[in-house]
């Protein structure tokens, strides 16, 4: 990457690689610091602002007024305005409304705060701008310097001190080394080879992202032929997550202009290092917002190297996390499918009860069940006879048979993709040094917070206890069993729920299996495999069920995730009434 700064779709990206400034001056004189004024400029003209009128009648042309405003700028880190207008009369002309230029401070740093702000650094020995300050401290000294340059120049704006300073992020969100690597791919992919990939990432929490949409539409068509053939890639528009999904490796391809979404993957899928895919040719590559000027949306299964490819197009249609976290499984499930495994649109948690007995339970369901809600119920309301309690996946899961035919489950994801409007008040902000927050001021509102251990999620557990999630039924208890595989199949195949919002679709609706990512696709390959996994369920005595969640009837949000997890909990323990601990008061010592 030989850029500085870009500027794209609402984010700064900033190659420290390339350009890493120490001193006030550097920053208001670098490349990148007049990027962004241009970028603030052109923004309050297109807007007409009260700020833009103010410089427009002082200079009217823009590439001037740039010009004058850095000499401005850089003057006023080391003297007052007086001493400016003094040392250059021309400059007195922008003080003559003192208040609308302290204003233009101001502005142009919320301006600078409202672009999602990323570092990049080359994992190489050629370093021109970075100059070998390691990368984390890098960052902190550039949020130093930032807002050190900011409050000079603001203060000397207005003539005084602040009495109120606020040590916000003013620096990056985020930031990412990169290296160039040649990838293991077969030839049909030398087109991606160029792409660098992520090695490690820093978040600077609260990490908050806005996206154009917040909601998830329809599922992935398959197709027979290779999306990626022929496509052209620029390696400065392009970056590579090395994910482990499960026990897959996926190299995710994304475009830089959806950086968020990206960066996002570090609290969803465990990062692979360069020993973990170094000469290994990935289980699935997934493309996520090439600009074809097309709305794609598909994937595909390269039999001869036997990879699953995804391919998404750059559209503010598809500006969702939720796409790139979804096209991911569905290449993941596919291929489980075709080795005869069946995947799980649910959570697993694994309890330690006080009597030393261990519980490994599956709730099953498609988006808005109400599996992650009463999990969270299950921690809180079973305090007092839990001593363990480790969420092993959260969304998507595998049913494999080991070598005596027994069925176990493991996991795809270490974290978890969260709908906030669902969980306990105050559990976002108990979180927020971790999560990534996804349109928080909006119906569907997400937090993406790692949850699990990676040896955990891929272990293979046994099973105890496999439930579907019913969010719309309140025509009986919270849990229910099945005492045959005919009434069960009936329940688990329709994939029924209240849709709540977290997609496009409104109502009952169903999905077969409840997961449109992978076996809706290969319906007819998926159900023999259900079937003969619940029969040997049935045979080996794992409990199947029902949960009644009621997430999805009006008035019952959260009492009745609540009421689930107490039945689950009083069916373990065998109590008819659920003890509470006693709260912790604080004493003096």
């Amino acid at each position: 990457m030989s850029y500085k700064l870009k500027v794209t779709r609402g984010n700064a990206i900033l190659n420290f690689s390339e350009e890493f400034c120490q001193s006030r001056c550097q920053l208001i004189d670098s490349e990148s610091f007049a990027k962004v004024l241009r970028s603030y400029i052109k923004d309050i003209r297109r807007r007409d602002t009260t700020v833009y009128d103010y410089l427009h009648n002082i200079e009217a042309n823009d590439a001037i007024l740039l010009e004058d405003l850095r000499k401005i700028f850089r003057i006023l880190l080391v003297m007052s305005v007086e001493d400016l207008c003094a040392l250059k009369p021309e400059a007195a002309v922008y003080f003559e409304n003192r208040d609308i230029f302290v204003r233009l401070i101001e502005d142009i740093y919320l301006f600078w705060r409202r672009l999602q702000r990323y570092a990049i650094v080359f994992n190489e020995e050629r370093r021109i701008g970075f100059q070998n300050v390691q990368f984390a401290d890098a960052q902190t000294e550039f949020e130093k310097l930032v807002l050190d340059v900011y409050r000079t120049m603001q203060e000397s704006a207005q003539g005084h001190n602040n009495k109120v300073y606020r040590q916000i992020i003013a620096g990056v969100n985020a930031g990412l080394t990169v290296t160039h690597m040649r990838s293991f791919l077969p030839y049909e992919y030398r087109n991606l080879d160029e792409i660098p990939f992520i090695e490690s990432v820093v978040i600077h929490p609260p990490f908050i992202t806005y996206s154009k949409r917040n909601k998830r539409d329809g599922i992935f068509p398959e197709i027979n032929r290779n999306p990626l053939e022929d496509l052209k890639f620029d390696e400065e528009s392009w970056l590579c997550y090395p994910a482990k999904v499960g026990t897959y490796l996926c190299f995710v391809y994304f475009n830089v202009k959806f950086m968020a979404q990206g960066v996002t993957l570090c609290n969803l899928f465990d990062l692979a290092s360069e020993e973990e895919y170094r000469n290994r040719k990935p289980d699935m590559i997934y493309v996520y917002g090439y600009e074809d000027g097309k709305e794609n949306q598909c994937f595909y299964h390269d039999k001869e190297n036997d990879i699953m490819v995804g391919l998404l197009s750059a559209s503010d249609n598809f500006d969702y996390f939720g796409y790139m976290k979804k096209m991911c499984l569905t290449l993941h499930n596919v291929k489980r499918i075709n080795h005869h495994e069946l995947p799980i649109h649910g959570a697993m948690v694994r309890m330690t009860l006080h009597t030393g007995e261990t519980k490994n339970i599956i709730v099953m369901g498609d988006s808005g069940a109400g599996k992650s809600e009463t999990i969270e119920q299950i921690k809180t309301e079973g305090a007092a006879y839990i001593t363990d309690m480790k969420t092993i996946y959260d969304d998507m899961g595998v049913l494999s048979l080991d070598e005596d035919g027994n069925v176990k489950s493991f996991g795809t994801e270490i974290g978890a993709f969260v709908r906030l409007d669902d969980l306990d008040a105050g559990y976002s902000f108990k979180e927020l040094d971790r999560s990534v927050f996804m349109n928080p001021d909006k119906v569907n509102a997400r937090i993406v917070i790692p949850i699990t251990e990676y040896q955990d999620v891929i272990e293979r557990h046994h099973v105890d206890m496999f439930l579907y999630a019913n969010n719309y039924d309140d025509a009986g208890d919270s849990l229910s069993f099945f005492d045959n595989i005919d009434d069960a199949l009936k329940t688990f195949r329709a994939g029924n729920r209240m849709a709540k919002g977290t997609t496009t679709e409104y109502g009952l609706v169903g999905s077969y299996f409840a997961n449109p990512f992978g076996p809706v696709q290969r319906q007819e390959q998926t159900d023999p495999i259900l079937v003969e996994y619940f029969e040997k369920m049935f045979e080996q005595g794992v409990k199947i069920g029902q949960l009644r969640t009621r997430l999805g009837i009006k008035g019952n949000e959260h009492n009745g995730p609540k009421e689930a997890a107490v039945a689950i909990l009083k069916y373990l323990t065998g109590e008819s009434e659920l003890k509470v601990l006693p709260e912790d008061k604080d004493t003096d010592e």
